[in-house]
């Protein structure tokens, strides 16, 4: 397995030793497993999380099975739909810069003045870079068997990322953003040796876990609430995929789709899609009015505001004195009985 989806496994099973405490994998019934998914939800779990961990195990009873370990693997208990709202379903937010601001004035007071600065680069990182947290710190200036910057000559600069350390379990060749370019480029050459982001404590360098731990203190720190769960009232601050969302929506409304997929470095378009395009309703509003006013704009010359073009309630607008309709009414008192004028044409034709 991958390992962060052996780390997946061993918190699983840990939960159901915690809840079961089963002795024998045959203690593992249906109705035993119908009270590990109830003890679950009065935790308040979302259902999506628990469908998850009955996965994992289900995967787990499977494989004891074809070890002759198990006879047959129980039913499992069917979980209800989890409810989403037609936004996203992400469990936190993207961040404002206002917010990503806060972050940044905070850091001295949860991590000291001396790894202060490094801190603030690890933030502007995740910022400007969009990556997640484990990828950013397997980020290298000379390993190639890691992720790793491309600063070519004829082009611009890439992540080089191999399938090992990819979620895609590619070896990829992916864009990298112009502002975090620009942030990498500004260290000198001669200090770009080891990981791009050296975060040490007392005891060596931070592992993702730690790391994770200290930028949610930020946030916290800083007051960036991210979601508050609708049972159990526990807030969530601000984290480091938090800055990677607000990263996925400043990009989405500058660039396609397909463009935004491998920014992201998604390995399908459905989670660009579902996540990141179309799911901010007023910002999308924002941009169909502001195409709306640039459309007005080019059609009439005027770069006046399109509410001028709106008559007062109740009343309808003077159409003005060289349009077709103004012709037409303008004509139209002027025909004989029994006739009216085609205006396009300039001919005469009855009334049927």
């Amino acid at each position: 397995m991958a390992s962060q989806t052996a780390v997946k496994v061993h918190v699983v099973l840990g939960r159901v030793e915690g809840i079961l405490n089963p002795k024998r994998l045959l203690d593992l019934t249906e109705a035993r497993l119908s009270h590990f998914v109830a003890t679950m939800r009065k935790e308040g779990v979302a259902e999506t999380t628990m469908k998850g961990y009955l996965a994992h195990l289900k995967a787990a009873l499977n494989w004891a099975v074809s070890q002759r370990l198990l006879v047959v693997c129980p039913n499992f208990p069917r979980l209800q739909r989890a409810k989403r709202s037609s936004g996203t379903p992400m469990k936190g937010r993207p961040i404002t810069a206002e917010e990503f601001d806060r972050m940044l004035a905070v850091v001295s007071a949860v991590v000291g003045d001396v790894r202060a600065a490094e801190w603030r680069f690890y933030l502007r990182g995740l910022w400007t870079s969009g990556l997640r947290l484990e990828e950013s710190l397997d980020l290298w200036w000379d390993k190639p068997e890691k992720i790793y910057p491309l600063f070519p000559t004829d082009g611009q600069p890439l992540f080089q990322i191999p399938g090992e350390l990819e979620k895609g379990h590619t070896d990829r060749l992916l864009p990298m953003a112009p502002e975090f370019a620009l942030l990498l480029e500004a260290i000198p050459e001669t200090e770009r040796i080891g990981p791009v982001f050296p975060l040490n404590g007392r005891q060596g360098c931070y592992g993702h876990h730690q790391v994770s731990k200290i930028v949610s203190q930020i946030g916290k720190a800083a007051g960036v609430l991210v979601s508050t769960h609708p049972i159990t009232g526990k807030q969530k601050f601000a984290s480091a995929h938090d800055l990677r969302r607000a990263f996925g929506e400043r990009w989405a409304i500058q660039v396609m789709p397909a463009v935004l997929k491998e920014l992201m470095r998604h390995e399908s378009i459905d989670t660009t899609m579902r996540f990141y395009v179309g799911t901010n309703a007023q910002r999308t509003n924002d941009a169909i009015w502001a195409a709306y006013r640039q459309g007005q704009q080019r059609l009439s010359g005027d770069s006046s505001d399109i509410s001028s073009d709106m008559p007062p309630k109740g009343q309808s607008k003077p159409a003005p004195s060289g349009s077709h309709s103004a012709l037409a009414n303008k004509a139209s008192n002027k025909s004989r009985p029994g006739v009216t004028r085609t205006h396009d044409q300039g001919i005469m034709s009855p009334l049927l």
